[in-house]
């Protein structure tokens, strides 16, 4: 059935992409993966770079839900995200953000897939504009602005150190830049 065989492409590229790199997996090694054939890789995706466009919306979407499904676990006040964040970068899969990832090693701003992934941090800033002002900061669109930077510095330093304490470092900070 095609859409299984574009399902299995896409499941590949996500794991393969985010665990490995980009650059680093070839169309060949994703077909060898998914256990689809060249041809069928080509009517379900132009390039390889179309996959990666796909590949990238999915992991938008499924982690801005995750993300929204944590933070209202937790009561949806606005540092509960770096809760959230906590977790998942205590997690032995983790690899950073599949977005930062693929900004920093294709990094030609005009191709789709880096707009794509900047796409995916704008919306980040749009979820927590709307969570600080829900929660009644007068300078939320600011704050949320701060928010994303300390996130993304979170991701990058867990990284390097293989540890969920560089999100708590930036909840304390975000704490402070709420006068909490």
């Amino acid at each position: 059935m095609p859409t299984q065989a574009r399902e299995r492409l896409v499941h590949a590229a996500e794991e393969l992409f985010y665990r490995e790199g980009i650059r680093a997996v070839g169309v060949e090694r994703l077909l060898a993966v998914s256990g689809v054939g060249r041809a069928s890789f080509y009517r379900h995706f132009s390039s390889k770079d179309d996959l990666v466009v796909t590949m990238l919306r999915g992991y938008d979407r499924r982690w801005r839900q995750w993300l929204d499904e944590e933070v209202t676990a937790r009561g949806r006040a606005p540092l509960t995200v770096f809760d959230a964040l906590a977790e998942s970068f205590g997690q032995d899969s983790f690899r950073g953000c599949a977005s930062i990832n693929a900004m920093v090693e294709l990094a030609d701003p005009d191709s789709q897939a880096f707009q794509v992934a900047a796409e995916h941090k704008r919306s980040l800033i749009e979820y927590l504009d709307g969570l600080l002002a829900d929660a009644g900061y007068r300078d939320h669109a600011v704050l949320a602005d701060q928010f994303v930077l300390l996130i993304d510095g979170a991701i990058i330093t867990a990284l390097r150190e293989r540890t969920a304490e560089p999100a708590l470092r930036a909840k304390a900070i975000a704490a402070a830049l709420l006068g909490s």
